[in-house]
């Protein structure tokens, strides 16, 4: 999957009978029915279509090697202030324009980039296919990248970035993923910092874009009322401009924690602590990455049906919600719990978290949590593709990951072959619990983390915590995110 989410593209107004249509007739066909056309153009970009003709509607994704892992050192939120910056205007049109056209046919066009890869789509009317890719082709062959516009979108991307810092969750996240990635390509926000962005120039932009913007190294994904040898001549044309390729980029090494709590701990004067605890995960070319689905439903990603849930939530009240994930991309990700909780509770909370890893590790999950993890997890995959931008990004994962293209048909049969013994391996395996980084944003004060305590627990020595025999409270004393794993992408 794309990771650790992409920015929220920006989308053209859409017309009435467009709004209709996304609203209520964009189903694709089920899984089992994905028919993926896979070609290379002259230029050497992968092109994957899906013909869908029951809707006269097309949607087309573009993934460029041009994502935040690509930014030069010092420049952290290159990728995304280039990305943005390539639909305000083009040679021949100003910002103004480009969006007036785009919103008179009622159609999308956006670039934005994450962690791993930059992303241009479009979304139109069938009658309107070529206008609309004519219009993301002068976006990405001849943007204007003027001084003024990207001056200004620089000041807006600051602004945002500085509200952001304003909340806790954001703050534990970039600070999780700087003590766990370092100056590797990871180890920064995708937006980059308030310092760095304010420090790039508009050359720095331009520069970005003629080094990353190739389509030798892209990958073209596009589902729709279309015919795949077409739509092959057309995009060779609309994109001939930016042809070559991206350099290759060396694989940074895998995070490393040692043993121990390692604390980053960030002082705010707030009710309840952000907490994030955990450690290095796996690459989405690891070959466990299913077993690790299954594990990691069970322990906390299948909200009320994982443990972390029951335990910390429903046992204990000390949050409304945790969660656990991995986050796998082109290189090794992260793994992390995420919760909220009383600055109080804090160490109650985390006590009990690494009491649940290192459950998962000494004791097989029963037969009913498998169940149930697996008929989750395949019930609920066809609605990953089920709708035109949801099987374009979809595609893009087959081609960027190689999973095949016979992907869709399979995933039921990896998940369905996982084991309890599976299961117990890779969380062995895979779980950290005597090795780990701790980031809470809390009133520290309150807070008084009992690091030796908390060390002892990672190490399996420490006594079960004081509250282990209490009685549920009534309803839960701390409000919590229940997804706050920090955002890579995607």
């Amino acid at each position: 999957m794309m990771r650790r989410g992409y920015p929220a593209f920006r989308a053209a107004v859409a017309s009435a009978a467009f709004c209709a249509l996304t609203a209520s007739a964009l189903i694709a066909t089920p899984a089992a029915a994905l028919e993926i056309k896979r070609s290379v153009l002259a230029d050497g970009a992968v092109l994957l279509v899906s013909e869908q003709h029951q809707l006269p509607m097309v949607t087309m994704t573009i993934a460029f090697d041009a994502g935040a892992r690509r930014d030069p050192a010092g420049k952290a939120g290159l990728a995304s202030l280039t990305a943005s910056s390539l639909t305000l205007g083009t040679k021949e049109m100003s910002a103004a324009q480009f969006n007036q056209k785009v919103d008179f046919m009622g159609s999308s066009v956006a670039v934005g980039a994450g962690p791993d890869y930059a992303q241009a789509s479009f979304t139109s009317l069938k009658k309107y296919e070529d206008a609309t890719l004519s219009l993301m082709a002068a976006a990405l062959t001849e943007p204007a990248l003027s001084d003024d516009e990207i001056t200004r979108k620089r000041a807006e991307r600051v602004a945002d970035i500085k509200a952001n810092e304003e909340q806790p969750e954001y703050v534990a996240g970039i600070a999780f993923h700087k003590a766990l990635y370092g100056d590797t390509p990871y180890g920064h926000p995708s937006e980059g910092t308030a310092d760095s962005v304010a420090k790039l120039t508009p050359q720095d932009v331009r520069d970005f874009y003629r080094t990353h913007y190739r389509m030798g190294s892209a990958v073209i994904a596009v589902v729709g009322d279309v015919k795949a040898d077409e739509v092959k001549a057309q995009v060779e044309k609309a994109l001939a401009a930016i042809n070559g390729t991206v350099p290759a980029q060396a694989e940074p090494p895998a995070p490393n924690v040692p043993a121990g709590i390692h604390p980053t701990l960030v002082d705010r004067n707030v009710v309840q602590a952000t907490i994030i605890l955990g450690s290095a995960g796996v690459a989405r070319s690891n070959p466990d990455y299913y077993r690790l689905q299954v594990m990691n439903y069970i322990l906390g990603g299948g909200g009320f049906a994982s443990r972390l849930m029951r335990v910390v939530r429903s046992k204990h009240g000390l949050a409304y919600g945790i969660s656990s994930g991995f986050d796998a991309g082109r290189f090794v990700g992260s793994f992390a719990v995420s919760t909220q909780t009383k600055n109080k509770s804090a160490n109650e909370a985390l006590e009990l978290i690494i009491e649940q890893l290192r459950d998962m590790q000494a004791h097989p999950v029963t037969d009913a949590e498998l169940a149930s993890a697996k008929k989750y997890l395949i019930g609920s995959f066809p609605l990953k593709i089920d709708r035109q931008s949801a099987i374009a990004s979809f595609m893009l994962q087959v081609e960027l990951y190689g999973l095949g293209l016979d992907y869709a048909d399979r995933y039921p049969k990896l998940i369905g072959a996982v084991t309890k013994d599976d299961v117990q391996r890779v969380a062995r395996q895979y779980l950290h619990p005597d090795a780990m980084l701790l980031v809470a944003v809390a009133n520290q004060s309150e807070a008084a983390l009992n690091m030796p305590e908390l060390n002892r627990a990672a190490e399996g020595t420490a006594t079960a915590p004081a509250a282990a025999a209490a009685a549920p409270a009534a309803g839960a004393p701390g409000g919590a995110s229940s997804a706050m794993h920090p955002a890579h992408g995607g």
